[in-house]
């Protein structure tokens, strides 16, 4: 039997205490509430932002709880009693320093620990002079604050074992409530309840992705996957790194996963809830190949729609387009790992696992007789490109995975021919990195003693690298001002990731430190102290660019989405309050630059909040 951590009323109960009208006490009865519940039921418009035009868009900018702007910056969530915790603190006067911090019950207002503040340092990246309180030591179960005299508290957080289960349930169910090709009912989607859109049974092959057996204007049927972003665009690229981020998610945390109900419709089969969200995706990536084994690009209108469309309103003729090299690997990277990790679920999809290794041999096998067939945007089409002219990354990673897969010395030599190494510049376009973790997770019965050292060394190497600059950051963070461009949360997270695998490879807690630093840092504890993820703590996005949220009845965004987060490129024209790589965010619908949602961004969110929820 599966456990909720999401369950329906307890979804409501959070999404109301968001609403202007109720009082911090009402906000507290509700979300202790909802505790109780889950305690009781167990880059730039470059490639994948719309760039369409909000001016003509009325922003739903409902106010938040009108609860004070808290200076001292921390994950507003909260953390498991044992791991690190670390709060920011202004320097509110430019010749005077504050010395200690007490950690604050808030229940009774009574000081529970006492510390010193660490040494003033700027922090280049917003150039804030900033103080860090260590409260480690402080392992009490409970809701707090951190108070510095003279600056003041910090939002309220909360330790706890499951403090960060439902956040996680909320991250990985937005994947379930971005669906193309289904209704969200109520049951399921409560106030995100929507009509069926884009049933995708009809889609016309564009010109630019035309085939001899299937020529210009043949009529497919590409139904199901994921609404890749803002807009209702579905693309391959984008889909891969995702989808793959999820199915590692599962890999290295199984059991956690065994009996995780996100109140989903299949939550009742004996497949864990995320196979079968993963398995919605991979139903429609599935349809993207092409008889001859190529894969289109991308599925999506010629333009985008206008912001406030719904997905039932969105009725224009919808294409494939295109066929790439980078959509044939990332098809054939997947489809491999896929195949590995459903022969567990062979009872409930039966063919499911011999079929993907099918696909991803064919996909394989026309990326390396069309290596130069890289994506091209079409005159006539200006969705997002998703282009990439260098494909020895995702060469590297298709040819691991289908080593993993089929043992096949010739897939390991491939890759190692492609000289690529693992970074901790992981995105969509920089793929080379998951061949690594892969390997290290999967491929040591398969390599000798020394390759398997030489994998794993790479990948330490990486996290060294992210290690010293957290180790070095003024807000004990590993983000670098490279970070800091088109979906910087995005980054941030997956430096997280890489620093992870190192913890799990060695046991070494520095790196486990470092790692959760970053998802510390998008729920809360960064310059602008947004919680960046919907609907979880105190300060979060109301108006991500998003249709969905913008189109429907409710001035609640859809939850567990993280927005993209700051950087300075200001390819919307948005208003924006600075220029500071760590400050330049607005929550605003017109900022598809800073507070647009993508689910590249939400996939190693959700993978960080697992690695939260297994470790001590």
């Amino acid at each position: 039997m599966k456990i909720s951590f999401c369950k329906f009323e307890c979804f409501i109960k959070h999404s109301m205490s968001h609403l202007k009208n109720f009082s911090r006490i009402v906000r507290i009865i509700l979300l202790t509430s909802c505790v109780a519940t889950i305690a009781a039921c167990g880059g730039p418009m470059i490639e994948g932002s719309d760039g369409s035009d909000d001016s003509k868009v009325t922003q739903k900018t409902t106010s938040r709880t009108k609860v004070a702007f808290a200076p001292i910056k921390l994950n507003q969530i909260g953390y498991k009693p044992g791991v690190r915790k670390v709060a920011i603190v202004p320097v509110v006067s430019t010749d005077q320093t504050s010395s200690g911090f007490q950690v604050v019950r808030v229940a009774d207002d009574v000081v529970v620990m006492q510390g010193l503040l660490s040494d003033a340092r700027i922090w280049p990246h917003s150039q804030e002079t900033v103080q860090q309180a260590d409260f480690s030591s402080f392992k009490e179960s409970g809701e707090f604050v951190v108070r510095v005299a003279g600056v003041g508290d910090s939002y309220p957080f909360v330790i706890a074992d499951e403090v960060l289960r439902d956040v996680h349930a909320a991250a990985l169910k937005s994947f379930y409530l971005n669906r193309s090709g289904m209704a969200i009912d109520a049951e399921y989607g409560g106030i995100h309840a929507r009509a069926l859109g884009h049933a995708d049974t009809k889609v016309k092959v564009h010109a630019s992705a035309a085939s001899k057996a299937r020529p210009e204007g043949t009529i497919i049927s590409a139904p199901k996957g994921w609404y890749d972003a803002g807009d209702y665009g579905k693309y391959i690229v984008n889909s891969g790194i995702s989808t793959y981020t999820l199915l590692a998610s599962f890999q290295h945390f199984k059991e956690f996963y065994l009996d995780l109900d996100l109140v989903i419709p299949e939550s009742s089969n004996e497949v864990p809830d995320i196979i079968d969200e993963i398995k919605w995706n991979l139903d429609w990536m599935e349809s993207m190949q092409d008889v001859d084994g190529g894969v289109y690009h991308k599925l999506s209108l010629l333009n985008f729609s206008a912001m406030d469309v719904s997905p039932a309103g969105e009725t224009g003729l919808r294409y494939v387009i295109g066929k790439s090299v980078t959509s044939a690997l990332n098809f054939a990277a997947v489809m491999a790992t896929a195949s590995r990790v459903m022969r567990e679920f062979e009872a409930s999809f039966p063919g499911a696992s011999e079929r993907y290794q099918a696909n991803a041999l064919r996909a394989y096998r026309w990326a390396t007789q069309n290596s130069g067939a890289f994506y091209k945007q079409p005159k006539d089409v200006s969705t997002g490109p998703y282009g990439d002219k260098d494909a020895d990354d995702e060469f590297a990673w298709a040819a691991a995975e289908l080593f993993l897969l089929t043992g096949q010395p010739k897939y390991f030599a491939e890759f190692l021919s492609r000289d690529v190494h693992p970074t901790a510049n992981l995105s969509w376009p920089n793929v080379g990195s998951l061949a690594y973790v892969s390997l290290a997770n999967d491929g040591k019965s398969l390599l000798s003693e020394q390759q398997y050292a030489d994998v794993i060394g790479q990948l330490i190497n990486a996290a060294d690298d992210q290690y010293a600059i957290y180790e070095k950051s003024a807000y004990g963070v590993a983000i670098d001002k490279s970070d800091f461009e088109w979906g910087s949360n995005s980054n941030a997270l997956n430096n997280g990731l890489i620093l992870f695998q190192a913890s799990r490879l060695t046991g070494s807690k520095k790196y486990q430190d470092a790692a959760m630093s970053t998802l510390d840092y998008v729920l809360g504890k960064n310059a602008t102290g947004f919680s960046f993820v919907t609907g979880y703590g105190d300060y979060t996005p109301m108006n991500i660019h998003h249709r969905p949220s913008v189109a429907d009845d409710t001035p609640i965004p859809v939850p567990g989405f993280i927005a993209g987060g700051p950087h300075t490129g200001r390819q919307d024209g948005c208003d924006y309050p600075g220029d500071q790589p760590a400050t330049n965010y607005v929550d605003t619908v017109c900022s598809y630059s800073t507070n647009e949602i993508a689910i590249n961004w939400n996939a190693p969110l959700v993978y960080m909040l697992a690695a939260a929820n297994n470790i001590d």
